[in-house]
């Protein structure tokens, strides 16, 4: 067994310790293999492992992936910031956009996804910390955003994301994520039908699968340290 797949059984364990302990089931929880500066070998290895998911934070080098691996039937995941300039390129190429968080980046997104590809699936970033660094909607705007985002064509909005500020507190990750279920529950009942938690990472997952996650983000736990970062 290869060291990606043998982390990735590992982090599959995790999930499904972490699923029982909450009294839930671990196919409720879908695993996204976080590849950003790995290479397309070692994304290549892991699907070989039974991963379907995979996450890209920078545009060009997911791209070159996305072309790369077109021959694999991987489901990708833009994670990382969205720019106005850049909506085209991730509305033909991915099929999960995490990281909307204005209505101006939906609305170019839903403009540029190709009509004969299924509904780009939207999560909104929440900024559930309040970091003045963070990107994310705060709380509070999060429904009207949600409302509007659902209006839009081609595109299927999903759920929330989140990604808290890092600590060592447990209990301060617990309320991070439960501030993020309880929020998706709100909006909800406020007529917008959502089914998608993505939040937890390496660090966090089983705090956040306790919470209610639908999506678990992670990267170092299967791909290892992060080599230097390349342009993009």
């Amino acid at each position: 067994m290869t060291t990606i797949a043998s982390r990735l059984q590992a982090v599959n364990e995790r999930i499904a310790r972490a699923t029982r302990a909450a009294g839930r089931i671990a196919q409720d929880v879908t695993l996204v293999a976080v590849s950003k500066t790995f290479p397309p070998s070692a994304i290549s290895e892991a699907y070989a492992a039974g991963q379907a998911d995979f996450g890209e934070n920078y545009l060009q080098e997911g791209l070159e992936k996305v072309l790369a691996l077109a021959r694999l039937n991987i489901r990708w995941h833009y994670i990382g910031p969205i720019q106005s300039n850049k909506t085209r390129p991730i509305a033909e190429n991915f099929s999960w956009v995490h990281g909307v968080d204005r209505e101006k980046i939906a609305v170019r997104l839903s403009d540029a996804r190709p009509p004969d590809l299924q509904p780009l699936q939207i999560c909104i970033q929440v900024n559930v910390s309040g970091e003045q660094s963070k990107s994310g909607v705060p709380p509070e705007q999060v429904l009207d955003l949600a409302v509007a985002i659902s209006a839009l064509p081609r595109l299927q909005l999903r759920g929330l994301m989140a990604i808290p500020e890092p600590t060592t507190d447990v209990e301060l990750r617990h309320r991070r994520f439960r501030a993020l279920s309880a929020l998706l529950d709100e909006i909800v009942r406020g007529g917008v039908v959502l089914d998608t938690l993505s939040m937890g990472m390496s660090d966090d997952m089983e705090a956040a699968i306790a919470e209610g996650a639908t999506m678990v983000r992670i990267g170092t736990a299967i791909f290892g340290e992060r080599p230097p970062l390349r342009s993009t």
